[in-house]
């Protein structure tokens, strides 16, 4: 303790220091010596001095000492717990569980955290001085391994192996013993287990656990997705049993315990390709003068029973997953594709919605409940398109029928626009495969009256579902019941797309009630024109993501306040909770808790996403893999996104996006400008602005990390500007010759020029 005012006065000046240093660098934390060399401290009485000091202001609270051993200044600092996106090699963000703001974390500062990887993390809410309102933090404990299994490719050498992580967010490589590779050869597919993850300057070790195959092989490449995002691709020995075991004939029992509706005309409509038919439409005119039309799911509940082996691989997957060459389903084959597939000429156990509607097409009266059902015709959309659309005399008995259907559906459609629905048409691409899975083709997928016929009807059973339980307790707390819930957009998000549109001279309200409609409006105003899949794609990305949820908070997107999925429970687990819960309450039974169908909620939105990411990987590895076979060719693309390492340009008649990257850009020096969405040649002035139509050809694939480079048809290439730079080299070596008739003065001028 110091025994003078001098002491005291030096000793508090010292710990001023020390704090205006902490504050100053907030955005990171320090060890002991990190401090003595920060202050360029070398004797031994003051570096404790200076650490007494440190650890002083910790006890009281103005420093926070981490469970690392580390100190740093607590400015409003706060801990949370959330999942970790590490969005590229110098920086990651923690999304926060409870669904505050992201959290902005350094990638020295992520303790080697992962991808994917549940964490604790030490925040600090931005100062006033910080041009955004996120939050800076650092990881304090890794709480959660997303997965100790990395799929990649294997690099081989004499004395070592290493793994090249398939995974985009995983930056570093992971060394594998010589004796842990499995006898798998060099570039093959594997999946690696996570033995030692790495520590800072030291990477992570692994062993092969199993070897895919040759990398670049359509099979290896298609299970190496799916392994990549943790996604299964065989079903367990004891599930498929369990399977096998049910019996396929439907006892008269069960039949007495249903309604009847096999007389009545039923038939399906889905892809030509599909085998698992989990809706069917039927339909009948009444006496009255109104039609009863019928929405008949597959009953997979009656087969899947809650607790046993077959729902609990159901739930665990949650979700089918659809790549471009392949389904891996929720249920084993003699479910998804035998039993609860509503295949025509078969007898199959449905859970139905009954509406009957007058001539107006309105809702008159409506009916739940377990049905047994004849489908007695199958249908490809394009089958039912082409009695849509004929003229004239009919031939085939099911186009009035499947007419009126259509008539009514636009109804539907229309009540459902004019009550603030928005109407988003995005783009999806279909792929034409030989026998080994290399693309030949690929295309939009065109959506036409016989998809929109299906998709109005599946919509108004889901809502009528969600309505109709809902409804049945007046008072609070309702029936618990799992919805699919769709939140307005963000705020910040809406106003930066309002602004962006105006660039193109379109108005976007960012006025709450007013946002659908102008968005509506926005979509029919771009129908055809340069920028509208542009426009598409970023009003899509406005929108927040639906999920599912027992809060009955609605459906921004369809405009609906209840809203349920209940009509494709052979391929999402969800569906299956709202059979029972639905049958639940048609009995008459009490209304379960809602907490563990929230946590069972949250997890099938989690499960939903990984597909979606898993799709869109398969997708985007074809896309590259077709594109590699056109290499020479020239087309026509739109610039879909601009960025300070280079613009992407979507190629219009493939749909395959890839990026020109700024070091090809060699005319010039540009700069992004970001609030305008473009980059500006700083000499020539040239712009390149998100929507602009340019050409465009390919110059490099690469199918490992499934992207695509591309090159402006025009801009010189990079041998050009080699080319020309040695021609400039060999005349400047020769200028020191001053011309005939021409002073050095002149001379050198020109040469400025």
């Amino acid at each position: 303790m110091p025994t003078s005012p001098k002491e005291q006065r030096f000793l508090a000046a010292l710990q001023k220091e020390i704090l205006e240093f902490f504050e100053l660098n907030d955005y990171r934390s320090y060890s002991i010596n990190q401090i003595h060399k920060a202050f360029a401290i070398r004797d031994r009485k003051t570096k404790e001095l200076y650490a007494d000091i440190v650890h002083k202001l910790a006890l009281e609270n103005r420093l926070i000492k981490q469970s690392d051993g580390n100190y740093r200044y607590d400015n409003e600092s706060f801990q949370t717990e959330g999942r970790v996106d590490h969005v590229n090699a110098r920086f990651a963000f923690v999304i926060p569980d409870d669904g505050s703001k992201d959290i902005w974390v350094a990638t020295s500062d992520l303790m080697n955290a992962k991808d994917g990887d549940r964490v604790r993390v030490q925040a600090r809410k931005p100062s006033e001085k910080k041009k955004n309102d996120r939050p800076e933090g650092e990881v304090i404990e890794i709480l959660d391994r997303k997965s100790s299994e990395i799929v990649g490719v294997i690099q081989v050498t004499p004395h070592y192996s290493f793994l090249i992580p398939d995974s985009k967010k995983i930056y570093e490589d992971i060394y594998i013993p010589k004796t842990e590779t499995l006898e798998a050869n060099h570039l093959d597919k594997v999946i690696v287990e996570v033995t030692r993850w790495g520590t800072p300057g030291k990477k992570a070790e692994g062993r092969v656990i199993k070897v895919l195959g040759k990398s670049g092989e359509n099979e290896t490449e298609m299970h190496s997705i799916l392994a990549e995002f943790g996604l299964p691709y065989e079903f367990p020995e004891q599930v498929e049993l369990a399977a096998e075991a049910i019996p396929t004939e439907i006892s008269a029992e069960e039949i007495k315990r249903r309604k009847d509706l096999r007389k009545i005309l039923s038939f399906t409509i889905d892809p030509k390709d599909a085998k698992d038919f989990d809706d069917a439409i039927s339909y009948q005119k009444l006496k009255n003068g109104n039609i009863e039309i019928g929405v008949h799911i597959a009953d997979v509940s009656h087969y899947v029973k809650p607790g046993s082996v077959l729902d609990q691989e159901a739930y665990r997957r949650a979700t089918s997953v659809y790549l471009v060459d392949r389904v891996v389903p929720m249920l084993p084959e003699k479910l998804s594709n035998g039993l609860c597939s509503l295949r025509p000429n078969e007898d199959k156990l449905t859970f139905s919605t009954l509406f009957e509607f007058d001539p107006n097409g309105i809702i008159v009266k409506e009916w739940f409940g377990k049905t047994i059902i004849h489908s007695d015709r199958r249908f490809a959309y394009e089958e039912a398109q082409v009695l849509i659309e004929h003229e004239g005399e009919s031939t085939d008995p099911y186009e009035p029928v499947i007419k009126d259907l259509n008539r009514i559906a636009k109804k539907l459609r229309e009540h459902r626009f004019s009550h603030g629905s928005v109407n988003f048409e995005t783009v999806e691409v279909k792929f034409e495969l030989d026998e080994h899975g290399t693309p030949l083709a690929v295309f939009p997928r065109e959506r036409k009256d016989a998809h929109k016929l299906i998709e109005e009807f599946m919509l108004m059973a889901n809502k009528k579902v969600a309505e109709y339980v809902h409804e049945l307790k007046k008072t609070e707390p309702r029936n618990t019941m799992v919805y699919r819930v769709h939140e307005a957009p963000d705020p910040e998000k809406l106003r930066v797309f309002s602004a962006f549109a105006k660039k193109f001279g379109y108005q976007v309200s960012t006025e709450p009630k007013q946002v659908s409609q102008s968005f509506n409006a926005l979509m029919e105003n771009v129908e055809g024109k340069a920028e509208e899949h542009v426009l598409q794609s970023l009003a899509v990305r406005t929108m927040s993501k639906a999920r599912y949820s027992t809060d009955a908070i609605g459906h921004f997107g369809l405009a609906f306040p209840f809203y349920s999925h209940f009509t494709s429970p052979i391929r999402r687990y969800p569906d299956v909770m709202t059979h029972r819960l639905l049958q639940l309450y048609l009995e008459k039974g009490n209304s379960p808790e809602r907490a563990p169908l929230e946590i069972q909620c949250k997890h099938c939105s989690d499960r939903e996403k990984l597909a979606a990411d898993a799709e869109r990987a398969s997708v985007k590895y074809k896309q590259v893999e077709y594109m590699a076979l056109h290499e020479p060719q020239i087309f026509d693309g739109i610039i879909t996104g601009v960025t300070e390492f280079g613009i992407f340009v979507e190629i219009g008649e493939t749909s395959c996006e890839g990026l020109v990257r700024m070091v090809d850009l060699n005319d010039d020096y540009y700069d992004l400008d970001k609030e305008n969405y473009r980059i500006v040649g700083k000499s020539n002035g040239r712009v390149f602005s998100f929507g602009d139509a340019v050409k465009v050809k390919v110059r490099d694939t690469n199918l490992a990390k499934r992207t695509i480079d591309l090159e402006l048809v025009g801009m010189r290439s990079n041998g050009q500007r080699f080319e020309n730079n040695r021609i400039r080299k060999r005349q400047s070596r020769s200028s020191h010759v001053i011309p005939r008739g021409k002073s050095r003065k002149n001379n050198i001028g020109r040469k400025r020029r």
